[in-house]
């Protein structure tokens, strides 16, 4: 059964764990703690540092297990994370052989979407009436036992967005409730994104991408950040949403 960790737990047992498991979690903080700071999510080092992040490890994304550790791991995180503090977010490692690795960054998104897409056939949960099912809509966001999350994934496969590369497939989770006093509305939200931007227009190879906006504008669309590519190019208009698990409700 996959566990959920915290950073301290981590820290003092982290020799017990598989050597890909080590690895991955060292590699994370070795760049999201980088001595250097300049990782551009600055709320996810803070919470980094504060111990507000949650961490999991699953198998293979290609997997049906992979899956059914993420879920159950997820349920255990929407018990807790309001307890963890307001940089909460959790974690997802998979585990990536190297087969995996060689993916495309096509190839890597289709993985994304269908994970999501199994993942959302596992929840046992209703859809949260205040979350719209139209993944259009600029107040979509994706749903997993009653909680809304943002969701962003990296990979191997992102070269020029450094901040979306990673040496193994990862997800984060952060729900919707943490941006509360972090969002456009507010001027801490909006220095918040000011100084993200200018780290991101530092840290990555290629300009900030123009889908990244504050949930609720009218013209943004959750389901773009989710994954990013490399290229700047923005998904046009007509683009339609991979996640579908939900048209057949939309249509009752």
């Amino acid at each position: 059964m996959a566990q959920l960790y915290a950073k301290s737990c981590l820290d003092q047992n982290l020799r017990s764990l598989e050597e890909w498991k080590q690895d991955a979690f060292t590699q994370f903080g070795e760049m999201v703690g980088d001595e250097a700071d300049t990782f551009p999510c600055v709320p996810g080092r803070q919470g980094f540092f504060l111990d507000h992040l949650r961490y999991g490890f699953v198998g293979d994304p290609r997997e049906e297990e992979a899956v059914d550790e993420l879920a159950q791991l997820l349920r255990e995180y929407q018990s807790c994370a309001k307890e963890t503090g307001q940089y909460a977010s959790f974690i997802c490692f998979f585990e990536t052989p190297q087969d995996l690795k060689e993916s495309s960054l096509e190839e890597f998104e289709q993985q994304f979407w269908s994970l999501l897409q199994r993942l959302h056939q596992k929840d046992e949960v209703p859809w949260p009436e205040d979350i719209p099912l139209d993944t259009h809509h600029h107040e979509w966001e994706y749903c997993f036992h009653g909680e809304a999350y943002f969701i962003l994934c990296s990979t191997p496969a992102h070269k020029l967005r450094k901040s979306r590369h990673f040496p193994y497939v990862l997800m984060a989770f952060q729900p919707r409730w943490v941006f509360k006093k972090l969002n456009g509305s507010t001027k801490f939200g909006q220095k918040m994104s000011q100084l993200v931007r200018k780290r991101l227009k530092a840290y990555d190879e290629v300009s900030v991408h123009p889908s990244l906006k504050w949930y609720g504008d009218p013209t943004n669309h959750e389901w773009k950040q989710y994954f990013l590519p490399d290229e700047e190019a923005e998904k046009p208009a007509s683009a339609k949403c991979p996640f579908t698990a939900l048209k057949n409700m939309m249509k009752l």
